[in-house]
């Protein structure tokens, strides 16, 4: 086993969650990554590995939006906002939840429940 690796433990729990997991048309996967400075959201659909909606911190609309803020929890609520926005445009209302591999804490949570409150199911 060796040293302790944050990377490696995100890597186990992300293959573990992802066993499961399966986005489908009728209910794609909202999948979230987070960086040290940037949260990102994608809602994808597996069958034909395409990506259906994005958002990000760094997306041209939401950049001047969060500014500097893009590595705290308003950040990510406001691109849970947005993504939820975006999936509705596109008649995406029920998804699947994959923290790919993060704990469900802090930033990843505040995505997670402002998506929630847009109208995501979840």
């Amino acid at each position: 086993m060796g040293a302790f690796n944050r990377a490696e433990a995100r890597e186990r729990r992300k293959k573990r969650v992802r066993k499961k997991i399966k986005g489908t048309p009728e209910r794609p996967r909202l999948c979230v990554f987070r960086s040290l400075r940037h949260i990102y959201a994608q809602i994808i659909d597996d069958t034909t590995s395409t990506t259906l909606v994005e958002a990000s911190s760094v997306s041209k609309g939401l950049r001047e939006k969060i500014g500097k803020e893009g590595c705290n929890k308003k950040g990510a609520a406001l691109v849970g906002k947005e993504i939820a926005e975006r999936a509705l445009k596109k008649g995406i209302k029920k998804v699947v939840f994959d923290r790919n591999g993060f704990l469900y804490h802090g930033r990843v949570k505040a995505l997670s429940e402002a998506a929630r409150e847009g109208g995501l199911e979840f």
